[in-house]
């Protein structure tokens, strides 16, 4: 089962990391918006209960936008190395970097699963 959710997430991957910034930002806001109670920032009419835990907000929303952030750029670099190291026509520069390319297609979506065994193929690489 929990193969099944990771692999769901890991399909998604881009998705997600995309919508947790946006909810992080979100919440870094109205923790921002806490700490300057008095500020004409507060245009979003929030209750004293929610501006009161204002800092927690700011500290939740920093950890939930930087992990957001964290795996779109982590995903954006592993697919820029996968995409530049597949385009290449040598087998011996495949095969160089073969144990890494394995190692980063596992967190990337199918997609570049089925890429990196058609190079494999089209190589004769096992």
């Amino acid at each position: 089962m929990a193969g099944k959710i990771t692999g769901f997430f890991r399909e998604f991957v881009l998705l997600f990391s995309i919508i947790l910034a946006i909810i992080g930002f979100f919440i870094l806001f109205i923790g921002i918006t806490g700490i300057l109670e008095n500020h004409p920032m507060n245009f979003l009419n929030l209750t004293n209960e929610i501006l009161e835990w204002g800092l927690y907000f700011l500290i939740i929303g920093f950890i939930i936008f930087g992990t957001g952030i964290w795996y779109l750029y982590t995903y954006y670099n592993n697919r820029k190395f996968i995409l530049k190291e597949i385009n290449t026509n040598k087998r011996s520069e495949l095969i160089k970097k073969h144990a890494e390319l394995k190692s980063v297609v596992k967190h990337l979506p199918s997609k570049y699963r089925k890429m990196l065994k058609e190079k494999e193929r089209e190589l004769g690489i096992k």
